[in-house]
């Protein structure tokens, strides 16, 4: 396995914080959930009764891979965008046996840990592990040395319901620049449904969900020395059926102040902090949105209860 560091948090996260409280109304970026802690949070979650896209998608990919491969062709080389855990990723890679798989994570726990068991299990596929910001435009260098027929990035899981959708169509036209002429995307999309199912999805009965959105305050009192009492904060999450998506807030219970980076930033009592946004779409929705990226809508596979869907799009 070759580890590739772009250190994408280098003097980001204190900014990103700091810009994020000051905001109104205040708010912070998702992709800062995933410490060793909140990585772990997050895959407990997966395997909640309530929460259905990962057993949805892996029975999806289970039953799908092989059609998956043979849409993607022989000798790609497979980008994945948000490795996590591997589970799906393990799943494709039987069917596709790619030139080279190269997994990219803000993690560095996670992207280690998951790169290192795939690597077990595929021996004779080159990895190169990548630890970088993937919302953000990037270049990975050395990859026209495995000789793959096309790139082919892979965003499973429903990752990019968390942008909004003008954020989705830069997201999607930078992912269209990094597969190069002639290459694909791959891409898990959870679909619109009904608000109950949604918000016991985002509301587990164990507190699981509540416990990972409460772990972004004990990550930021720890790495960068702040003062949050998480205790004083409750989770929130509902679906907004005009918007389209579920959203996930930290709510002040008391007027109160924190310390980050030197400065204050004061909440009053009942006051939220938006944390997270999960956009739902319809297959139609989001074949127009990649349309409109400069991608070209191929298959798409879902399950019978159509929670789920898995789009092919052709660069």
């Amino acid at each position: 396995m070759i580890f590739v560091d772009l250190h994408p948090e280098a003097g980001r996260f204190l900014d990103d914080v700091v810009a994020g409280l000051g905001r109104v109304p205040k708010a912070l970026s998702p992709k800062y959930f995933y410490d060793a802690r909140g990585s772990a949070l997050f895959e407990a979650i997966c395997g909640l009764p309530e929460y259905y896209p990962t057993r949805t998608e892996l029975l999806l990919m289970q039953e799908s891979a092989a059609s998956m491969a043979a849409g993607l062709g022989e000798n790609c080389l497979l980008i994945e965008f948000g490795s996590g855990a591997g589970v799906k990723t393990e799943v494709l890679l039987q069917a596709l046996r790619p030139a080279a798989y190269v997994p990219v994570d803000i993690s560095v726990d996670a992207l280690r840990g998951a790169a290192a068991r795939l690597e077990q299990r595929f021996p004779l596929t080159p990895i190169i592990a990548v630890c970088a910001d993937y919302m953000q435009p990037m270049e990975i260098p050395g990859l026209a040395a495995y000789g793959a027929s096309r790139r082919v990035v892979y965003f499973p899981g429903s990752t990019i319901g968390n942008l909004t959708p003008e954020e989705a169509l830069m997201f999607l036209q930078d992912a269209l620049r990094l597969a190069g002429p002639g290459g694909a995307m791959l891409v898990g999309v959870d679909l619109k449904k009904d608000p109950a199912v949604l918000h016991a999805a985002y509301n587990d009965a164990q507190g699981v969900t509540a416990e990972f959105n409460l772990n972004l305050l004990h990550r930021i009192n720890r790495e960068l020395g702040a003062d949050f009492n998480p205790a004083q904060f409750r989770h929130v999450a509902f679906y907004d059926e005009v918007a389209g998506r579920i959203e996930m807030h930290l709510e002040s219970l008391c007027a109160q102040s924190v310390t980050v980076g030197g400065q204050a930033f004061g909440f009053a009592g009942g006051e939220r902090m938006h944390t997270e946004n999960s956009c739902k779409y319809s297959i139609d929705e989001f074949r127009e949105l990649a349309h409109k990226a400069g991608f070209r809508p191929q298959q798409v596979w879902s399950d019978p209860q159509r929670y789920f869907a898995v789009h092919l799009l052709a660069a």
